[in-house]
């Protein structure tokens, strides 16, 4: 399989969730030598990313990111991607074997008309509906967006270099308990973003000692 080598360059827009999880609901998931950040006793931040990369992009694709926790090992930080979900095969197998994520085939529908929403499907599964009813309109952000992955049996980091126009949104998101992150609990959200427009550059990643 070819795919293009990083940086990789992602234009588009997303919708972005953050909500509390619970450390212990997280913890299998998660290499047992990295430290889960806890921002309240017990509780971690996670939340869910859906985006459509479009025209000026590496790859044009759609992706659902799910971020259990926040975490650390050592000096190096970032959020920890339990699920990830696209609709290119390229993107599938560069993300795997540059990055170290576990990205699997996913199809996405995204809807305009009336609400913003978004499915996702894995073959006859349903994986997680999101619908937002209001974006109010924001402020243009730079952002960089740190990441701990797992690459050949090894610790690796990355940053994702973002800048975008955020707008607070609300979000309702369905996640039935058949997804394979359901076990998660990520489907109260607190707070939610629309980006749009947004760029985004996914660096090389480098591991960690």
């Amino acid at each position: 399989m070819t795919y293009p080598q990083p940086p990789w360059l992602l234009r588009g827009y997303a919708i972005q969730t953050l909500q509390l999880v619970e450390i212990d609901r997280i913890r299998p998931h998660i290499p047992s030598e990295l430290e889960i950040i806890s921002v309240f006793p017990g509780k971690t931040i996670g939340g869910i990313y859906l985006a459509a990369y479009g025209d000026g992009s590496t790859l044009t694709y759609n992706e659902l990111i799910v971020v259990g926790a926040m975490v650390h090992k050592g000096t190096n930080f970032g959020g920890w991607i339990s699920h990830i979900y696209v609709d290119h095969p390229d993107s599938i197998a560069g993300g795997r074997q540059i990055w170290g994520l576990p990205k699997e085939q996913a199809d996405f529908t995204w809807n305009h008309q009336g609400p913003l929403s978004v499915t996702v499907q894995q073959g006859n599964q349903t994986l997680c509906r999101l619908e937002s009813r209001w974006q109010i309109p924001g402020w243009s952000q730079p952002l960089t967006v740190p990441v701990i992955s797992t690459k050949a049996s090894h610790l690796a980091c990355f940053n994702g270099q973002a800048n975008f126009k955020v707008h607070l949104a609300n979000a309702a998101l369905f996640i039935p308990p058949e997804s394979p992150f359901a076990p998660l609990k990520l489907d109260k959200p607190m707070l939610s973003f629309y980006c749009n427009p947004l760029e985004l550059v996914a660096n090389p990643p480098s591991l960690i000692s």
